[in-house]
């Protein structure tokens, strides 16, 4: 019993060490909103800070993108069709909180609406955890035909069911004369969140986010618990037995199904929990726009989250974080503001048309002088920096 408490203290300080830095960093980004116009007011540097706004953007797709590294990072798996599970996220969303079914008066929990509003209203709350449940749902749909398929041909029938949502979507206001997504011109208003009067009486909670004067703020702090929920889940996946099988697969995939592992089940949960997060992330999008439009929904998306998975380094989570919030960021603001700089500077060019060319490049150097991330998985990077060999039972020498 004392060997083992002190094996418990000498830990301590090691495990202290490590979540020091990502409760600094959860600390700085809650109180982020109380400061970000005092780091903006300051000469050149502030012109470089994301917007509350903007940071709602960064974090939705940095989700996305931890996500997507289920799948990917985890699992092994060349997902190009990621925007699906964004877009079905989405549209879960226009359709429980919004007029588009006018025919039907539904309210369960929705704020901020009058009561005689026609059309469904669910609790936005609810609806995050409907779009996760759907997509979990399309995820195990999309996943089925790809489970035999390795390399080349799964990324190929990814990337087809990639483009047939979003095709979907922009021709379903016409299904046999009913009206599913309302074509081109997407769905819109959409609920925003809330806790009603009664919470807001007692705790203080806002009753509604659309009726309140720091409406961006708080979609901001909802953004981040969303976040911080999503990386917690994906830590645990990743350590948990299922998450060592599809370590595994992504290892050797023949190695694994003779050591016992069942593939088709794991590859099928890899898709459907990637599928979850990517779902809410959707949705709660689509609620802070307040509408869901199938402009949003193109293929580049699913390369750009997969850029931001690539630039972290596949597999680490904490990588996968960082690459998302810098890429979402140049995206959002970033290169807008360096070809405002440039212009006043006398240079003219405008790095936001050829933005994709940009990223493309930073993947490019990124496989060129780090290929294992910006934060690389320990296992990943053991495997790149020494390689594997085949060692001989025995050796032979010839004279």
């Amino acid at each position: 019993m004392k060997a083992r408490a002190d094996r418990l203290l000498a830990l301590a300080p090691k495990r202290a060490r490590m979540l020091a830095l990502p409760l600094a960093l959860i600390v700085l980004a809650v109180f982020y909103p109380s400061y970000v116009e005092s780091l903006r007011g300051i000469t050149v540097v502030g012109d470089f800070v994301p917007s509350l706004g903007s940071m709602v953007v960064m974090i939705v797709f940095t989700m996305m993108a931890v996500g997507l590294n289920i799948v990917v990072g985890y699992a092994g798996l060349l997902d190009l069709g990621y925007v699906a599970f964004y877009a079905a996220g989405a549209y879960t969303s226009a359709w429980f909180a919004s007029q588009h079914f006018e025919d039907v008066s539904f309210h369960f929990g929705a704020v901020g609406v009058r009561s005689d509003l026609p059309g469904i209203h669910l609790s936005i709350w609810l609806i995050l955890i409907l779009a996760g449940l759907f997509t979990l749902a399309v995820g195990i749909i999309i996943g089925l035909p790809t489970l035999r398929l390795r390399g080349d041909y799964l990324a190929i029938v990814t990337l087809g069911f990639g483009e047939i949502i979003p095709q979907f979507v922009r021709n379903a206001d016409d299904l046999g004369g009913f009206d599913l997504t309302h074509g081109t011109f997407g769905i819109s208003p959409i609920d925003a969140p809330g806790f009603g009067t009664t919470l807001s009486d007692v705790l203080g909670l806002p009753a509604s986010y659309q009726q309140s004067f720091d409406k961006v703020k708080l979609f901001y702090l909802t953004a981040l618990v969303l976040l911080l929920f999503t990386v917690f889940c994906s830590v645990r996946l990743r350590d948990s037995k299922l998450g060592r099988a599809w370590v595994a697969i992504r290892e050797d995939e023949t190695a694994a199904a003779a050591m016992g592992v069942p593939l088709m089940r794991t590859k099928t949960w890899s898709y459907a929990l990637g599928a979850f997060f990517g779902g809410i992330a959707g949705a709660f999008y689509a609620s802070f726009k307040s509408g869901a439009f199938p402009s949003d929904f193109y293929f580049n998306i699913s390369i750009f989250l997969l850029c931001m998975v690539i630039l972290g380094g596949m597999g680490s989570v904490w990588g996968v974080l960082l690459g998302g919030m810098i890429l979402g960021y140049l995206n959002v603001e970033g290169l807008a503001t360096i070809g405002t700089k440039l212009n006043e500077g006398g240079i003219n060019f405008d790095p936001t048309k050829y933005q994709f060319g940009i990223y493309g490049a930073i993947v490019v150097l990124m496989m060129l002088f780090r290929p294992t991330g910006l934060i690389p998985e320990r296992r990943h990077k053991r495997e790149m920096e020494e390689g594997v060999h085949d060692q001989p039972l025995y050796d032979s020498t010839h004279e």
